[in-house]
């Protein structure tokens, strides 16, 4: 017998790790009303990180086979969702095959659908704030902290090949554990043969520490590893030094933080543009409730949603 409750009236599910704490939660109510999706709810499953195989399969499978929970939207749990779940799905999308994550669960025309997201949402949010031709004037590299499913996604938005010689000339992933690090390597070697890419274990904040002082100026660095947000502290310790101007991407929008005030004590001296994450999680959402609503969230939509989730 499924621990899940069937729905009793169109849902979307947020798969994550401290859910009821999430803006969406409040968030998500003004946006069914505006995009005028009636009686539609959002719920919660949270999940410790890399929670049992069976646990995702459960959750998974209870949403494939209930009529009105309509699908999902996926964070932390992205990896291991896509491993543990792939074979229930029947459409996944290219960039979750590529990537194997899966941020985006949705039902079309009878098919169960599986989409990895990041790539476009992350790329919107970088839009937003990396000044064009950024990489091309000013050969600056990127640092992701972390090897999780975020910086998959950003590795593969910045190397595309449509971008010609403004991508990166290095991106570098520092993790603490070696298998995730193994399996972007495998997952980005040969992105793009413009940008090289340096997999590197630091297992301490420490270690992250060594890497970001060897960055040059104009350099992109991201703390992807969900510190801050699921799981207390920094990536960095405070006595880190970034490279001056520089750009420094919080991607949480919640939580303690203390990666974004740790770049804020430098950002005077060092000429650092910091931005968190709070443009990501409006993409992030949008894209997903687009993809499980079958509703275009774009122009002037988009801009509506964004200021209601503001207020």
């Amino acid at each position: 017998m499924s621990k899940y409750e069937k729905a009793t009236q169109p849902t979307i599910y947020f798969i994550g790790v401290t859910t009821g704490s999430s803006s969406i939660m409040k968030v998500f109510p003004r946006w069914a009303k505006a995009l005028g999706l009636k009686d539609a709810v959002i719920k919660g499953i949270d999940f410790k990180p890399h929670s049992e195989p069976e646990a995702y399969r459960e959750a998974v499978k209870f949403i494939k086979e209930d009529p009105l929970s309509l699908g999902a939207l996926v964070t932390t749990h992205k990896i291991d969702l896509y491993n543990s779940c792939k074979d229930l799905f029947d459409y996944i999308d290219p960039f979750a095959d590529q990537l194997g994550e899966i941020s985006s669960i949705s039902k079309k025309d009878g098919k169960y659908c599986a989409h990895a997201k990041d790539p476009i949402s992350s790329g919107l949010a970088l839009e937003a704030f990396v000044p064009e031709n950024y990489w091309k004037d000013y050969g600056g590299e990127v640092l992701l902290l972390g090897a999780g499913g975020a910086s998959l996604a950003m590795s593969v938005y910045l190397t595309q090949k449509k971008f010609g010689d403004n991508v990166p000339k290095k991106i570098t992933i520092a993790n603490r554990s070696v298998p995730r690090l193994k399996e972007a390597e495998r997952i980005l070697s040969d992105l793009n043969e413009k940008t090289t890419f340096a997999f590197v274990h630091n297992p301490t904040p420490e270690d992250n520490d060594k890497t970001l002082a060897a960055l040059p100026p104009h350099s992109l660095i991201v703390n992807a590893t969900g510190l801050g947000k699921d799981g207390p502290g920094s990536p960095l310790t405070d006595n880190c030094e970034f490279p001056a101007d520089s750009l420094v991407w919080e991607i949480n929008y919640r939580g303690d933080l203390i990666f974004k005030e740790q770049a804020s004590s430098q950002q005077k001296h060092k000429n650092l543009l910091i931005e968190d994450g709070w443009t990501y999680f409006i993409h992030g959402w949008t894209q997903v409730v687009s993809e499980v609503f079958h509703t275009p969230i774009v122009g002037k939509v988009l801009e509506n949603l964004s200021e209601l989730a503001k207020n």
